[in-house]
């Protein structure tokens, strides 16, 4: 890309690097109005969000009043599933914890764990993954260079809570995503993170060793699950300030910060504070500072500024460099190879998006499905 090609958003600081961002005649991007709209029609805040969490509430109770158990949380040591954990007992509900030990764990999210549940007397389930097998999904990834290597773990945690939801007769899942902090998300540099067959069809062409136990999610499975169980991302529903949250983890959980969004993982940490901004040009900051600029935790100089720092300590990249490759044994003269190859991307793999969105009969459909709706609005 020319100097001449590049642009950035005037007022958050997503840019070119996403290849399909969009601007308006005013030089705000697209994800700057999606989060407008999404705030507008899915958050609920003040009163009305108080209402709404009561409402929510209430619902789980009684679905759940027979069980030992009215709900099932994801906990991970991170922030947001610290302070819905901390929310949900709070609204004096009975969750069940599900955490999924991919090998990857930092000292200080087993720690942040650890005191979390203690101090609010939550049961947790730990899986542990089979780690030849998980491994080799994950150098499957590598090797498919693609820019969206975390998807293993993502796709294997929300199945585990859908799986253990549905083995303990529980009707209701509560998750820590939320529209204040997560909306500047291209897809261009992660999708696919519930599509099995996208999974499947790297691991099939990348991979060497049988999967048998990962957790996962075929399409069937997924209708199944929507029909049947309630996922409620229930930080839309509270006045979410992340900073806020995190000083009240720390003073009364003990909890303690990490340093970057899903840094409690030390291959996410080198996987978007390395690979991606050396290998594909993106830097994930870009789209958690955006987001949080548009919910006014931060300022656009104060993210800009951000950015002009490596994404984490260079030290601590050259130790985690040395980890990562140790554990996948991989030697310096392959994993140069990895970062080497010609960049791929979701479309070029076998998947469900690609059997489905790219039809021409769905695209018709769909096209129809957007007109109705505008003409709906008009009325």
């Amino acid at each position: 890309m020319s100097n001449n090609d590049y642009q950035i958003c005037r007022r958050c600081v997503m840019d070119t690097t996403d290849p399909d961002i969009a601007f308006d005649s005013h030089g705000v991007c697209n994800h700057c109005h999606t989060y407008d709209a999404l705030m507008m029609e899915h958050h609920f805040g003040g009163e009305s969000g108080k209402r709404k969490l009561a409402e929510i509430v209430e619902n789980i109770k009684i679905a759940g009043k027979n069980n030992e158990y009215d709900c099932v949380i994801g906990v991970s040591g991170g922030v947001d599933s610290s302070y819905v954990a901390y929310i949900v007992k709070e609204s004096g509900l009975r969750p069940f914890a599900v955490h999924l030990d991919n090998g990857w764990n930092s000292e200080l999210a087993v720690k942040n764990i650890e005191q979390l549940l203690k101090r609010l007397n939550i049961e947790l389930y730990m899986h542990v993954v089979e780690w030849d097998e998980f491994k080799d999904l994950q150098l499957a990834f590598l090797k498919a260079s693609t820019p969206d290597s975390d998807i293993p773990s993502d796709h294997a945690i929300v199945s585990l809570m859908r799986q253990i939801a549905r083995e303990r007769k529980i009707q209701y899942i509560l998750s820590g995503c939320n529209l204040r902090t997560e909306t500047h998300i291209p897809r261009a540099w992660s999708q696919g993170h519930g599509d099995w067959k996208y999974i499947k069809s790297i691991h099939n062409r990348f991979g060497t060793v049988e999967i048998k136990t990962y957790p996962h999610t075929g399409l069937i499975s997924q209708l199944w699950y929507r029909a049947t169980q309630h996922w409620v991302d229930i930080l839309d529903y509270v006045d979410y300030v992340k900073r806020d949250a995190k000083r009240l983890l720390q003073e009364k959980m003990c909890w303690q910060d990490y340093g970057g969004k899903h840094y409690e993982s030390i291959y996410t940490r080198f996987y978007q504070g390395y690979i991606l901004p050396r290998k594909f040009g993106y830097d994930k900051r870009r789209s958690h500072c955006s987001s949080l600029i548009c919910s006014g935790e931060i300022t656009r100089e104060e993210a800009l500024e951000e950015l002009k720092h490596e994404p984490y300590p260079v030290e601590l990249q050259k130790q985690d460099r040395d980890y990562v490759l140790k554990k996948l044994n991989l030697t310096d003269e392959e994993f140069e190879e990895i970062m080497n190859l010609p960049r791929k991307s979701y479309w070029d793999y076998p998947s469900y998006g690609k059997s489905f969105y790219q039809n021409p009969l769905f695209k018709v459909a769909n096209s129809i499905r957007k007109r109705t709706r505008a003409y709906i609005k008009q009325l």
